[in-house]
């Protein structure tokens, strides 16, 4: 109840619109609608998702063999066949079970209730395919999750049309519509968009049907038969396929491929090339699945030209004589094609010839049992680790060195040895027990991110490698004190130690570990990596001060040779030799090397003549708070005569569309730009591969909700005060809130441009001015996937996991900016897509403590204060303002027009002793902070 009698209102509901009164109405997001499929797991399919291959092999008329295993009632046999699809990347799988001689409903239930007991088929999300309604209802009913039903069409009528589609819609499950009415199938252009258009309206106007669960099968028809009347079937498919995606929203298109090129069958060549040049044309026009034999797939750019050229004749119907001249070509060629992928093909080799197809191959499938084999055939089970399993990861090796492997590869390779070793090793515990004999590796490494630092992706790439190697990696973690990787050096006898950061802060903090190593008389080469690392750094800063080989480790893929050589009683001295000589040279170069600067007052004299008559007034001041699951996000009390706004909701779809992919194959060290990266001569198989690897584990996430994003963000009345920012209390602009200490080029600048800082970008007191602030996350939850991977000694999707958060934490400060732009109301006239987003055309920047534009990390402490960020977003800063968790992002917002990313760069003393009082710290304290940009 919430009426007070007589007519009043309770005072707190009073309180409420009093409270609210002066605040616009809320904005009701609106989501693109999207078709979401699931079997264990979820499959979201956007506008963003890339094709979805639809497994044929499960269906009686497509597979032979699966129709005679049915038929034969080896149910279990045809389960593998199922599982054989999902394993080759059927993301969807059609189980069709229309032939004469099979009791389709029986056969039906029976199949689809096998497969709902095997976890590594039924996560997959299942089309029933059936041209008889009661197998069809049949199938809907053993459905675990959200399928689709293939198919219904209005060749019957529309009232038996619209029962049936009710009925889907009541089981809840997605819908394929044939083009056929009641005058038959569909073979033209016009006749395909005229019955699609006919059955849209039907379901969406008289049923309801969401549109976005409306898959149109155009009919992909047979071309290259000879009949003239045929020679256009694939060209109108295309043309109709395009309409459909333009004119019926949210709808998807899907077909059956292999009908394309029955006129060809039993030459596997020719249909697999057409296959391929179809899919390639359809899919730019707008095809989001098809029927496929996901494992006799060709890849169009591995299809030989002079072939691709005549299949596209054909099915562009671009000559009057293509038909007769592929025909020419097909029996001019072995009638071969790309192998159908049998799971159990390897399998036929020694034990030996398996682990070694498993190591390289990355499959975990049967390690335990080869294992096991191996270790009954060998007299000890540490044989078994010595012998065949570090035979093919010398294998891996090798191909990782020559370039034939990539990284990711390698991390799948670590993952099936992990899961080898963790089997014998309880054997192998058992035997030392009894003989008191210790294993063998080739040396042991300890590795840790050093003290204030919470990033560790790059060394956990490291440690894997190096452990595919047969090292024992030690990993301390993140955040780890200089005590703690010193004594845990000496109490495990290792023979190297890595230190891994990212922020400048763990520059300093590793030339402390190194002259504590020195202090301490230690002996053991150091590794140097991590992103703010450099070679020049390491050989100016670290290396000075300890005796021992210090060596900088640009990637994983150079830790192996450098450690060998480290540990080498042959090849150390020379190595040493040759990596002092080259660090001599580089500190000659660099030795007393300073830049010519400006003064600091002289840089102010040159500081910019931006204009402020352009200030956009944002729809609130304070703080907001955005969150994708339950936290407590209250409002923020800072006086604001604008008020607050309190939490708001986002999800992970929602910043989908602003992840920059490129970054994401960097990490593993696949180099390029995406999407051209996934069509890269050399690693573009791989990087498809590794692509769709993400999108799976994406979808895992977003399904299970297991990553949540968290934000707070503020637009606060600000004016600059020389290189200050002053952050007011309200709009009154009299009571000083707080202020941020920027720092200015000094840099001579010899083509008159300005000397910049960012607080030229922010309008002196003569005028209203406001700066924002953010601090997002998408790193809640990431621990807890890392860890559970961990424990099945899976690397590869623990950094997975860490790269994707990292991926989402970006993109979320992407889509947040792009929030804050409309609400300070000069973003809302944007029309950018995202590779505009990516290349930052629009107004404003936002730049973040610690990067070229402001060096000093301690500034985030003024964003935490202004945000209360930890409150609000569960975000901590270390000591050495780092933010925990890592998948984060922070930084300010500047809405000037004319506001530009540049970099501070050295630092003359006169600015540093300036930046010094004005922070209220001693000289030494600024020169901590503010090390790598000293000029002196």
């Amino acid at each position: 109840i919430v009426g007070g009698c007589c007519g009043t209102t309770p005072p707190h509901i009073k309180a409420i619109a009093d409270a609210v009164k002066d605040l616009p109405p809320r904005k009701v997001p609106t989501a693109t609608p999207c078709l979401r499929l699931s079997g264990l797991d979820a499959l979201t399919v956007t506008p963003q998702t890339n094709f979805l291959n639809i497994g044929e092999r499960t269906n009686v008329a497509g597979s032979p063999k699966f129709a005679q295993l049915i038929k034969a009632g080896e149910y279990e046999a045809a389960v593998a066949v199922a599982r054989q699809q999902v394993e080759n990347g059927a993301q969807v799988i059609d189980v069709c079970m229309d032939e004469g001689m099979i009791d389709g409903v029986a056969a039906m239930t029976r199949f689809l209730n096998l497969i709902a007991s095997e976890p590594d088929i039924c996560k997959v999300p299942i089309m029933v395919d059936s041209s008889k309604w009661e197998v069809i209802e049949a199938g809907l009913k053993c459905l675990q999750g959200k399928g689709i039903v293939n198919s219904i069409s209005l060749k019957e009528g529309e009232e038996k049309f619209l029962t049936q589609a009710r009925l889907v819609r009541r089981y809840g499950a997605a819908v394929v519509v044939m083009a056929f009415d009641e005058k038959g199938q569909a073979d033209s252009f016009e006749r395909r968009i005229e019955v699609c258009k006919r059955a849209y309206d039907l379901l969406v106007a008289q049923v309801g049907f969401p549109p976005q669960d409306i898959i149109f099968d155009p009919n992909v028809l047979t071309v290259g038969t000879g009949m003239e009347e045929h020679s256009n079937y694939a060209v109108d498919f295309i043309r109709a396929t395009h309409w459909i995606k333009q004119h019926l929203p949210h709808a998807k298109v899907s077909g059956g491929i292999s009908n394309l090129s029955f006129s060809f069958r039993g030459n596997n060549v020719v249909r697999e090339a057409m296959h391929s040049a179809f899919l390639y044309h359809a899919i730019k026009a707008g095809l989001d699945m098809g029927i496929v034999n996901a494992g006799m797939l060709e890849v169009y750019e591995e299809v030989p030209k002079d072939l691709i050229e005549l299949v596209e004749d054909v099915l562009l119907n671009r000559r009057p004589d293509a038909t007769e001249r592929l025909i020419k070509f097909a029996e001019s060629v072995k009638q071969k094609g790309k192998a159908e992928v049998v799971e159990d093909a390897w399998r036929s080799g020694t034990v030996e010839e398996r682990l070694t197809h498993a190591l390289v191959k990355g499959i975990v499938d049967f390690i335990d049992a080869d294992v096991e084999e191996a270790r009954q055939k060998f007299a000890k089970p540490l044989q078994v680790i010595e012998g065949p399993l570090m035979a093919g990861m010398n294998v891996v090796g090798d191909l990782f060195g020559a370039g034939k492997m990539f990284l990711p590869q390698v991390v799948k390779s670590a993952r099936v040895m992990k899961k080898a070793v963790a089997y014998l090793l309880p054997y192998m515990e058992a035997e030392k027990k009894l003989s008191g004999a210790t294993n063998k590796n080739a040396g042991k490494i300890l590795m840790a991110t050093v003290k204030g630092d919470v990033h560790d992706i790059g060394k956990n790439i490291v440690g894997v490698v190096l452990a595919c190697n047969n090292y024992e990696v030690i990993d301390l973690g993140v955040m780890v004190s200089c005590e703690k990787i010193l004594q845990t050096a000496r109490e495990q006898n290792v023979d190297v130690i890595g230190l891994s950061g990212l922020i400048t802060p763990s520059l300093d903090e590793m030339v402390h570990v190194a002259k504590e190593m020195e202090r301490q008389g230690l002996k053991l080469p150091l590794l140097i990596g991590g992103a703010t690392t450099s070679k020049a750094h390491t050989a100016v800063k670290i290396a000075t001060g300890y005796r021992e080989p210090v060596v900088h480790v640009l990637d994983a893929s150079r830790a192996v040779p450098v450690v060998s050589n480290l540990i080498s009683n042959r090849n150390k001295a020379a190595f040493v030799a040759q990596l002092r000589a080259e660090y001599d040279h580089i500190r000659s170069q660099h030795g007393g090397q300073t830049a010519k600067l400006l003064s600091l007052e002289a840089a102010r004299a040159n500081a910019p003549k931006l204009k402020f008559c352009d200030f956009p007034q944002p729809s609130f001041t304070g703080i907001r708070t955005l969150s994708s699951g339950a936290f407590n996000a209250a409002r923020c009390d800072c006086g604001s005569a604008h008020g607050h706004a309190g939490a708001f909701g986002v999800t992970l779809e929602d910043v989908f569309p602003f992840i920059d992919w490129t970054p994401f194959f960097h990490t593993w060290e696949l180099r390029g730009v995406y999407p051209k990266i996934l069509t890269h001569e050399k690693h573009g198989e791989e990087a498809r591969k590794l692509f769709a690897d993400a999108q799976k584990l994406l979808g895992q996430i977003v399904a299970k909700k297991q990553l949540q994003l968290r934000a707070a963000y503020g637009l606060f009345p600000a004016n600059s005060v020389g290189d200050d920012v002053e952050i007011y209390v309200n709009g009154a602009r009299k009571h000083l809130r707080t202020k941020l200490h920027f720092l200015r080029q000094q840099i001579i600048k010899d083509d008159g441009t300005p000397n910049w800082c960012l607080a030229d970008f922010v309008a002196p007191k003569s005028a209203p001015d406001f700066l924002g602030a953010f601090a997002v996350t998408a790193g809640i939850g990431l621990p807890e996937i890392v860890g559970k991977f961990k424990a099945t000694h899976d690397d590869y999707n623990a950094i997975m996991a860490e790269a994707l958060a990292d991926r989402l934490a970006e993109a979320f400060a992407e889509y947040l900016h792009k929030r804050v732009r409309d609400e300070w109301g000069f973003g809302k006239a944007e029309q950018l897509s995202n590779d505009d987003l990516i290349a930052e055309k629009y107004r404003g920047i936002r730049p973040a403590p610690g990067y070229p534009a402001c060096p000093d990390h301690t500034e985030k402490s003024v964003i935490w204060d202004l945000l209360d960020a930890e409150k609000h977003t569960g975000i901590r800063l270390t000591e050495s303002f780092a933010m925990s968790p890592g998948s984060s992002v922070s930084g300010f917002y500047f809405a000037h027009p004319e506001s530009k990313y540049f970099a501070v760069g050295k630092l003359g003393k006169d600015q540093v002793e300036d930046f010094a009082r004005r922070k209220n710290f001693t000289v030494a304290e600024a020169e901590r902070w503010l090390g790598p940009w000293l000029n002196y």
